[in-house]
């Protein structure tokens, strides 16, 4: 019934339901990937992950990689 243009995996279980268990963050994240069922997919952290990061700097570092990552993915919309 639904059928996304894009979808956006926040964190690992996300990007294993939809992309299988082989697929991590690391090995996706900062492209563009097609999922099995043929959606363009991105995958990113969970924004949790973001803020649990003890340290400031790193916590900000990341929070602007995720906003670059949901960026990629607004922008494959257009």
């Amino acid at each position: 019934m639904i059928k996304p243009e894009v979808l956006v995996c926040l964190g690992a279980t996300a990007a294993g339901a939809v992309m299988g268990r082989g697929t991590t963050i690391k090995s996706a994240r900062g492209r563009e990937v097609l999922s099995p069922a043929g959606i363009r997919t991105f995958v990113t952290v969970h924004p949790s992950a973001i803020l649990r990061m003890p340290d400031r700097a790193l916590r900000q570092e990341e929070l602007q990689r995720f906003v670059g990552d949901l960026r990629r993915a607004a922008h494959a919309l257009s």
